[in-house]
């Protein structure tokens, strides 16, 4: 299902969610009307209110809250002749309404809460991409996709060289300037499809989905690229390391997959930094190449 389905199911779902709770609505009050006013079945309207505040969003919680107060202000005035006076049908509704937005108010509310408490755990705070607890988990993602189609999967381990002088140097502020604008241009030049992650300190990690030996060399080549035209630009004396592996044998674990490429960037660094080494894992062979550039 691409991405065009997903939202199209997840808007006709809301839909149906929204129309259900506004039938369910309707017939609390039927009850509501058919079991007289000794009955107070009002509590019955929180799993509607409750279930759309939740599943769809603060202003469909809105909607069936005022659904639900005029559901029972009718079955009410229905039955007008058995309150002692006609204005109380509506006192009542107006408290219950009060009521039920407070609920509506206080779930939509929780809900965004937890939303952004999961996407702050998944975040780097510095830099605003996906840390390395995120990166595991849609790596894993692309690795069971990767098996299942049989699919070939690449990932980039790259590091900042001689980010440590920046820090000693110019302060921790030009070092966290650095790191983000670092993020943002690795973000900037993969495609939406791809993960890219800070492991910690200088380190980022690139998952390349259905990515080939040739299109991983030539994603890695214009990061470095560009990587080394904005270090120019703020006259940054920095260089970058980069190990890059394409899986054509499915690893087994995602841990597998970042080991390989840390290993390459960490020769990389060996054999005098500035470099990107590539490594190809088949079934039958590994082949490994070092492209210097100085």
């Amino acid at each position: 299902m691409n991405q065009a389905d997903k939202n199209i199911f997840n808007r006709y779902s809301k839909f149906l969610l929204i129309a259900f709770c506004l039938i369910l609505v309707s017939s609390i009050g039927v009850l509501r009307y058919l079991t007289g006013p000794e009955l107070a079945l009002s509590l019955f309207y929180l799993f509607p209110i409750g279930l759309t505040s939740w599943y769809v969003g603060r202003w469909s919680g809105v909607l069936i809250s005022f659904a639900s107060a005029v559901s029972w202000l009718i079955a009410d005035l229905m039955m007008l002749n058995s309150f002692s006076k006609s204005v109380i049908p509506y006192v009542n509704e107006s408290f219950r309404l009060i009521v039920f937005l407070i609920v509506t108010c206080t779930l939509s509310g929780l809900k965004t809460s937890l939303k952004n408490h999961r996407q702050l755990a998944r975040t780097d705070h510095l830099t605003g991409i996906a840390n390395r607890r995120a990166f595991f988990d849609l790596a894993n993602m692309e690795l069971h996709k990767a098996r299942r189609y049989q699919t070939p999967l690449s990932i980039l381990y790259l590091d900042i060289d001689n980010f440590k002088h920046i820090n000693d140097r110019y302060g921790h502020q030009v070092g966290d300037q650095l790191l983000h604008l670092v993020a943002k241009t690795i973000k900037d030049h993969i495609r939406s499809v791809d993960v890219t992650a800070r492991f910690g300190g200088d380190e980022f990690g690139i998952l390349l989905a259905e990515t080939r030996p040739e299109a991983a060399a030539l994603v890695a080549g214009k990061l470095k690229e560009r990587l080394e035209k904005l270090a120019q630009q703020n006259r940054w004396p920095v260089t970058f390391s980069t190990g890059v592996v394409t899986f054509e044998r499915i690893p087994a674990s995602v841990d597998e997959m970042i080991d390989a490429a840390d290993a390459q960037m960490y020769l990389a660094k060996q054999n005098g930094k500035n470099r990107t080494r590539y490594k190809i894992i088949k079934d039958d062979e590994s082949i490994v190449r070092s492209v210097v550039n100085l």
